[in-house]
């Protein structure tokens, strides 16, 4: 009989016997620990346990969740199973640049990222073509500030009726509401075109190529209403020089901004991410 694989993600109060309670619990039934990882955050004394777990065929996702239920009692722990047997589907969202997306589209194509795509969503018409190609639902949802709410709320209803577990936000030029961030907070990945906080908004590597800068990166981080700081998944830089022109900027960081997001999203579809609070505790191996 074949096995199931499971990514078991608990976060809670520090106090001794957690990982005792938790792998005594996998072992009654039979369940191998593929993986393990774990990290306390002594400043907010939070213990963080993220385990990759190979089962029996005949222990679904629930008896999982029902024979760690003691141990989730007990210690009072936040519990998240994830079944690696089912696929994740994203939607990707664009406007015009799609190097990021197409660098995504890639990844999955030869298996480095486990995921299907079941929408790309676009304020522009440029990225259709390649979703037709590509054999994926495209949804033109152009936005301005009398219909922002009204195509949030359908964006709101295709993520419900795709079945949707993540948001990707690869070069998206438009600010979600306060509102769809709230509800849709863990769930929506940006890559922010620049290294957080500096030089937001319009044209970012130009800005640095006028400030002289030496370094130049990219943020992957999830969405919150307050723009472009939410909890930070993945960041890169890559150093410049002053004899570089600000087209060489833009290139190098659209190198940089493709890898992080596509690093970032891994990390996330695996269970390698756990929030705390404005921090993330990323397990990257």
């Amino acid at each position: 009989m074949s096995d199931t694989s499971y990514i078991l993600r608990i976060a809670c109060d520090d106090r001794p016997g957690i990982v005792a309670a938790v792998t005594s619990a996998l072992a009654s039934r039979n369940a191998n620990i593929i993986e393990s990882n774990q990290f306390l955050d002594r400043p907010t004394n939070q213990f963080f346990l993220r385990i990759a777990v190979s089962t029996p065929a005949d222990l679904d996702k629930s008896q999982v969740e029902l024979m760690l239920s003691p141990a989730v009692d007990r210690f009072n722990m936040k519990l998240k199973v994830q079944d690696l047997s089912r696929r994740p589907r994203i939607i990707i969202m664009v406007s015009k640049f799609d190097h990021a997306m197409l660098h995504l589209l890639y990844q999955i194509k030869v298996g480095w990222l486990e995921a299907d795509v079941a929408a790309i969503v676009s304020n522009h018409e440029t990225a259709r073509k390649i979703a037709e190609q590509e054999g994926i639902p495209f949804h033109y949802m152009p936005v301005n500030r009398e219909n922002k709410v009204e195509q949030e709320a359908a964006l709101s209803d295709l993520i419900t009726e795709t079945n949707a577990e993540l948001v990707v936000l690869a070069r998206y030029m438009q600010v979600l509401t306060n509102e769809f961030s709230n509800k849709f907070f863990g769930m929506i990945i940006n890559i922010h075109h620049s290294f957080l906080p500096s030089f937001k908004g319009a044209k970012p590597y130009h800005q640095a190529h006028e400030r002289g800068v030496k370094l130049i990166g990219a943020t992957a981080h999830y969405v919150t209403p307050d723009l472009d700081e939410g909890p930070i998944i993945e960041q890169e830089t890559e150093r410049v020089s002053h004899a570089m022109s600000a087209e060489d900027f833009v290139a190098t960081g659209r190198d940089i901004e493709a890898r992080v997001l596509a690093r970032g999203i891994k990390y996330h579809l695996e269970g390698r991410v756990m929030l705390n609070n404005t921090r993330t505790v990323v397990f990257t191996c």
